[in-house]
């Protein structure tokens, strides 16, 4: 994982080195480009594919970021050739009542991947840690409580067989305006757009900072954080696919041995 030791947040890596119009996994031309993609898209259904019938270990993906960072469109394209029997997507939205009336991480036990499975969290548990400290419904002492029990929660799931993967998505304010007034100029994209987004956008360094804090204080050696610099969509897309790739290889999967018992077995 050599070539995303730049962009690991670590105490001496921060969210602020880190430049969003970085393409470090960028070459040759945009087809070279997707074709790479498309590679990596077929390899992970193959990881994926033994993960799942290894039935043994799960894999989280976690994936935050500012409003038109690009989730969606990363889990699109770097799925594109899985298999949904494995694969299962959660989006976090604004707490429910009933949510609310539990702790932050209640919603979250729920959908944590089962054996052999690969889930992908769109927005997160982060959520928790981020609007409502920018947003005053919390003080510092609780964000750091929240912290302590997101390092926990995460701990847990990766002593009993959960690799965790979280990418924060990473984009310049100004490509932040550019996608959000595209928004609302397409009327294939209009629906996107929410009132919402622009209250938030006013608090562009309230959540830089929140981010800046919540990825230093959670990345771990067990859960850590990978900055994507996500300017360029396709630069996003290839990065994310090679992180998750890479880490499915490292993990050593293995199918399960032949059943013995069928070995002489003859279908008629």
């Amino acid at each position: 994982m050599e070539a995303f030791k730049k962009y690991r947040i670590s105490p001496k890596n921060t969210l602020k080195d880190i430049d969003p119009s970085d393409k470090p996994f960028s070459f040759g031309t945009k087809k070279d480009e997707l074709q790479r993609l498309d590679e990596l898209a077929v390899e992970l259904d193959d990881l994926q594919n033994t993960l799942y019938a290894g039935k043994r270990r799960k894999v989280l993906l976690i994936l935050q970021g500012l409003d038109t960072s690009g989730k969606d469109g990363t889990i699109r394209w770097v799925f594109s050739r899985t298999s949904p029997l494995g694969v299962h997507v959660a989006a976090f939205k604004a707490p429910s009542e009933r949510e609310r009336a539990h702790d932050f991480l209640w919603r979250c036990h729920a959908v944590v991947p089962a054996n052999g499975e690969l889930t992908v969290w769109n927005r997160s548990h982060y959520e928790d840690v981020l609007v409502p400290p920018v947003e005053g419904w919390i003080d510092k002492a609780e964000t750091q409580r929240r912290y302590g029990h997101i390092n926990d929660f995460e701990r847990l799931l990766s002593e009993t067989g959960t690799t965790i993967v979280k990418c924060m998505l990473h984009i310049s304010n100004e490509e932040q305006r550019e996608r959000l007034q595209d928004r609302l100029k397409d009327p294939g994209k209009n629906w996107k757009f929410a009132a919402d987004d622009l209250s938030t956008r006013a608090k562009w360094n309230d959540y830089q900072r929140a981010y800046e804090q919540a990825l230093q204080a959670t990345s771990t050696p067990h859960a850590p954080w990978y900055v994507i610099p996500a300017n360029s969509k396709r630069h996003r897309n290839l990065m994310v696919a090679q992180l998750l790739v890479q880490t499915l290889r490292d993990m050593k999967l293995r199918l399960p041995p032949p059943n013995l018992a069928f070995k002489d077995l003859v279908v008629n």
